[in-house]
């Protein structure tokens, strides 16, 4: 199993363990396996992605509504999708 696999099985684990707590939070509108975004474009680094309505400063969340940077020594990378609505 090659080191790229290994990470996305390790980042499937994680986002197992911790997608209903995270989809408890404000904003969420859920989870997924990804490349990690800096400045708008995407890295090589792959992250468990919190897929949100809006990006909002961390000053302007309670505390409970917060996302990690990180679980389980895992990155978590926020990133705006906007509102998602059925057709």
């Amino acid at each position: 199993m090659s080191t790229q696999d290994e990470m996305m099985t390790r980042v499937a684990e994680v986002q197992a363990k911790y997608t209903e707590e995270l989809m408890r939070k404000a904003h969420v509108q859920g989870t997924a396996i990804g490349l990690a975004k800096v400045d708008g474009k995407y890295t090589d680094q792959i992250a468990l992605v919190v897929l949100v309505d809006q990006k909002v400063p961390v000053s302007e969340l309670d505390e409970k509504d917060i996302v990690p940077s990180e679980l389980d020594g895992i990155r978590v990378d926020v990133q705006e999708i906007g509102f998602l609505q059925a057709q």
